[in-house]
């Protein structure tokens, strides 16, 4: 995926200082020759290098990218370098390092479910969903795409899923009724809908869905969701609750895809920063 837009960066960097570097600037030595390190202090697949080279470019420095996002690191591992005048590295060092840090963590978190998932069952999808802190939903997809998941929705406005709080407004027979009005309305779209129970679930293969979203359903249920549907053609997911934990359990139960939002509230990953003169 594309890293963030020059503008996100610039605005990143104005938030944290608006008027410059007052420490830096006071002692005189913006202007020397400096280099700056970022490495990985333990394991982790990296996210976010190329918009902490790009802080650093358009700060006037020149940086190189040693990691790209997706690259699954030891400790130790260099990430990305800079060089250039002290006074740049210093303004750009805290945004490009916690930039990294955070979609760092989102990144392994993802690459830890995704990993426990296919263990199980190989060809297993694993979607995140459009649930990331708001503000932050291009990096956090670019950010699970980096772990090796796929993502779920990018928002409203491109997929369609019909959600029980959508059938409390179509009368006794919205599910069947709505689903239809859907396939008419975006007939180049896949209906999915969210369902909540077994009976539930059927009711909506019956009435024509493409996909089965089942909304919190624990491992056994999903399992028996999955054999009362065995001859259903659609496709089958599983959302709410999981997580690295019990991914495994979920991928055991005949689900073709699981969809979460967990990685994007993970701990974020730790790179450690050096700046030294040149």
């Amino acid at each position: 995926m594309l890293p963030l837009d020059d503008a996100t960066l610039l605005g990143l960097l104005k938030e944290d200082a608006p008027y410059g570097d007052l420490t830096t600037r006071s002692l005189g030595f913006g202007a020397s020759g400096a280099k700056l390190t970022m490495r990985a202090r333990g394991p982790m697949t990296v996210c976010g290098s190329e918009e902490a080279a790009r802080i650093f470019a358009l700060l006037g420095a020149r940086a190189e990218i040693a990691a790209p996002s997706g690259t699954a690191v030891a400790a130790g591992t260099l990430l990305a370098e800079a060089t250039g005048p002290a006074l740049a590295l210093f303004l750009g060092w805290k945004v490009a390092q916690t930039l990294t840090e955070w979609a760092s963590g989102i990144a392994s978190a993802t690459a830890a479910l995704v990993g426990a998932a296919r263990a199980v069952t190989p060809g297993i999808g694993i979607a995140c969903t459009r649930k990331a802190v708001p503000g932050t939903r291009a990096l956090s997809l670019k950010a699970v795409v980096a772990g090796g998941a796929e993502i779920h929705r990018t928002g409203l406005s491109d997929t369609v899923l019909l959600f029980p709080e959508h059938r409390a407004f179509g009368g006794p027979d919205a599910l069947a009724s709505q689903i239809a009005r859907l396939r008419a309305a975006c007939p180049e779209r896949r209906v999915v809908v969210e369902v909540k129970t077994l009976t539930e679930a059927e009711a909506a293969a019956e009435a024509g869905a493409d996909v089965l979203q089942l909304e919190k359903f624990t491992p056994d249920e999903a399992a028996a969701a999955a054999r009362a549907l065995a001859g259903w053609t659609g496709c089958l997911a599983a959302a709410g609750g999981i997580t690295a934990a019990n991914a495994a359990a979920y991928a055991a139960t005949g689900m073709q895809v699981l969809v979460t939002s967990s990685p994007y509230y993970a701990k974020p990953a730790d790179v450690s920063v050096a700046i030294a003169p040149a």
